[in-house]
């Protein structure tokens, strides 16, 4: 069992992403406080959401008081130091990396914790981790951002749920193997961030399979 101040410590700094995240908007689609604290809910609880259906589990964000009020005190306070952290965007990608290896960790591990074999539980923890992405993605109309062309976000996530069941087929204590889940993650995240690191472009690929197929077609020169 995942400790309850440890799971409301990750809804806690996903309310805090989410609403920094709602803050950001300018215009006719900025927010109000009822807003950013829906956008602070659903980061906060979107990924232990996603990790209970898939595991067929009571959705432990329902089971206590504590995770709605979490969720919205931090948003609250997520979006009154959106202003003071505007200028802090490494602050800001760090507390991005932190929450996606919490929620890939503790994904990962519940499902180990169940019986469920090892890929089976890497994915369980990558949807987790960029479960309350892909939500508020949805929620504010916006493409989705683990689809498209970025810094590394799901394959950051994969790696550091890959070293948790790695560290547990050792029989490493699942604290520290999630510690080391949660410290991969958010390194990787962080150089991809940094050195502008992605996957390639889908037309990269077809370019590659077209110079591939005319390699061996004669080719007439004038």
């Amino acid at each position: 069992m995942i400790p309850l101040w440890l799971d409301l410590t990750a809804v806690g700094l996903g309310g805090v992403q989410g609403a920094l995240f709602a803050s950001g908007f300018r215009g006719e689609r900025r927010l109000d406080l009822l807003g950013v604290a829906i956008v602070g809910i659903v980061m906060g609880f979107g990924g232990g959401v996603i990790r209970d259906l898939l595991l067929n589990q009571p959705i432990g964000a329902l089971q206590s008081n504590w995770y709605l009020v979490t969720a919205v005190v931090a948003s609250l306070v997520g979006m009154l130091l959106a202003g003071p952290l505007s200028r802090l965007n490494g602050l800001i990608v760090g507390l991005d990396a932190v929450v996606i290896g919490m929620f890939g960790a503790f994904g990962t591990s519940k499902a180990l914790g169940l019986g469920l074999p090892i890929l089976p539980a890497v994915f369980v923890g990558v949807a987790a981790a960029v479960g309350g992405g892909i939500l508020r993605d949805m929620l504010m109309s916006l493409p989705v951002a683990i689809m498209h062309v970025g810094s590394l976000y799901a394959v950051a996530a994969a790696a550091g749920c890959l070293v948790l069941v790695v560290l547990d087929l050792f029989h490493v204590p699942i604290f520290i193997a999630g510690i080391a889940c949660v410290v991969v993650t958010s390194i990787i995240r962080w150089l991809a961030v940094i050195f502008d690191l992605s996957l390639p472009e889908q037309r990269m690929l077809n370019r590659r399979k077209v110079a591939t197929e005319t390699g061996v077609l004669p080719v007439i020169r004038r």
